[in-house]
């Protein structure tokens, strides 16, 4: 897409001067990926608190053959482009998974604040998908509710957690002059080393010594079995949930391989209420810490500086990206005690091994149940990200 010229006031020179038009252009080669992972590092340049994501986990994300997403969705990248200089970029998706209501999806989003390229960037993501029978579009996801998702809206003095994102905070204001309006906006948790109240810590104390709930680790040796039983309990307490997608039997095997390289047993605490495994918590090692210096390169002592990090120093903080209780537990005593049991039995994990602070993310803001579990041992709203959707 090209749009017209356009003319922009040097606050200088008090004169007009001549601003080439943005043309938005589907990304097709390797080099096209290059120049697409390229372009946030202009938009942050000054803002110390974005981290750049590492080249080589960003192409493998970006794969069809390394990423089990593209199994079951349609994914175009694009591009925008003043005088041939990339300004900014935007992916358009549909998950056959979630095709039923013909609802598509954007993401990666990046741009200056500059409304033409904002336009010309939604512009092209549209007709992609109003041509595949798309009749909405929401986002941003990267490229899935499980992975990357929302717009950072609040929050923006402190860098993000592992598989969190960041933004400027223009992108809000862009995205809403577009007609844009909020589909749903959920909350990430600061949760520090502060000990829960008397009355929640009796209840996790009755919940270990009464012998109806047994808490255990994460067993690697059994990683089919215990992996199984995390999604199991993920699926069926976040099946009713707003935008809920399931795993796909690839995605579980990759999110297996990814927990035996980057967490130890003990970052993952398993909950059976009467013999039956009825609660999960997942926790990850915050590697936003480590990765922060290196600037997106591993080459050429990036691998060293990494690996140094990893074997000598343990996390300063950690985040929790998963957890759950099933449903016939909700709302009730025993689902409070187990969602209490698991995530305090990993926080005295990770407080043992000298962290001080843990992300709790991401949480629905109408899913007051949880959020008031995880406001009542201390964790506090500290970051928001926003879902927006726009009929097409």
């Amino acid at each position: 897409m090209v749009n017209k010229k356009r003319f922009a006031r040097n606050p200088h020179t008090a004169k007009c001067l001549y601003m080439s038009p943005v043309a938005t252009r589907p990304v097709i080669t390797r080099k096209d990926q290059k120049t697409f992972l390229d372009v946030p590092f202009a938009i942050y340049r000054h803002d110390r608190n974005w981290v750049a994501p590492l080249y080589l986990e960003r192409f493998q994300h970006l794969n069809p053959k390394k990423n089990p997403y593209f199994r079951h969705a349609e994914v175009q990248l694009f591009l925008a482009e003043r005088d041939g200089e990339p300004v900014g970029r935007i992916s358009a998706q549909i998950d056959r998974l979630h095709h039923s209501d013909a609802v598509g999806q954007f993401g990666f989003l990046e741009a200056p604040d500059d409304p033409e390229v904002f336009t010309s960037l939604f512009h092209a993501a549209s007709r992609w998908l109003r041509e595949r029978g798309m009749k909405c579009l929401q986002g941003p996801f990267n490229f899935s509710i499980n992975d990357e998702m929302g717009l950072l809206v609040d929050g923006f003095d402190t860098p993000p957690s592992v598989m969190m994102g960041h933004a400027r905070p223009y992108y809000r204001h862009r995205i809403e002059e577009l007609g844009f309006v909020k589909a749903k906006d959920v909350i990430a948790y600061n949760y520090d080393d502060a000990e829960p109240p008397a009355s929640l810590h009796a209840v996790y104390e009755r919940a270990l010594a009464s012998s109806n709930i047994i808490i255990r680790s994460f067993d690697k040796k059994h990683m089919e079995r215990d992996l199984g039983i995390v999604m199991s309990i993920f699926n069926d307490a976040w099946s009713g949930n707003w935008g809920f997608m399931p795993f796909t039997r690839e995605e579980i095997d990759a999110l297996g391989n990814n927990l035996k390289m980057l967490v130890t047993n003990e970052y993952i605490a398993i909950a059976s209420h009467h013999g039956e495994p009825a609660a999960m918590a997942v926790t990850l090692p915050n590697i936003n810490d480590w990765i922060a210096p290196l600037n997106g390169r591993l080459l050429p002592f990036g691998w060293a500086r990494l690996a140094r990090q990893v074997l000598a120093k343990r996390p300063a903080s950690v985040r929790m990206p998963l957890m759950g209780v099933r449903k016939r537990y909700h709302n009730t005593l025993t689902g409070s005690a187990l969602a209490l049991g698991v995530i305090d039995t990993l926080r005295r994990y990770h407080l043992s091994r000298g962290a001080t602070r843990a992300e709790l993310s991401w949480i629905l803001e109408d899913n007051q149940p949880m959020r008031r579990i995880i406001e009542s041992i201390g964790g506090k709203p500290y970051k928001t990200y926003r879902i927006y959707e726009k009929a097409l």
